[in-house]
């Protein structure tokens, strides 16, 4: 599945849609501590958190994660906005838990 093909199952709200959506996800990556996240990250993953700031966009970018996913209603912040406008990243959200929203993410790439 691509990010593109995830935007348009309208599973989720598109926060921001990015420059790079023909992209390939092949995993799902769960994971809320950003020191975790940045060593234990999976590149191509939709990554499914509540953190929403610039420092998750920034460990998106290190680990070369294809897409986020904010649950369980968490919203990204306003300096995490401009951010992922500028560099082009896809920011989705959910009001359902990280273990509902990735575990769709899941039956869709399988």
């Amino acid at each position: 599945m691509t990010v593109q093909e995830l935007i348009d199952s309208d599973m989720f709200e598109v926060v921001n849609e990015g420059s790079d959506t023909d992209r390939d996800i092949s995993k799902v990556f769960c994971c809320d501590l950003l020191s975790i996240a940045m060593g234990k990250g999976i590149a191509d993953a939709a990554w499914v958190t509540v953190m929403g700031n610039i420092n998750t966009l920034a460990v998106m970018s290190l680990t070369d994660m294809a897409c986020i996913i904010l649950a369980e209603g968490a919203r990204m912040d306003d300096p995490g906005m401009a951010k992922a406008r500028q560099q082009g990243f896809t920011i989705l959200r959910t009001d359902e838990p990280i273990f509902d929203a990735g575990l769709k993410i899941h039956e869709r790439i399988q």
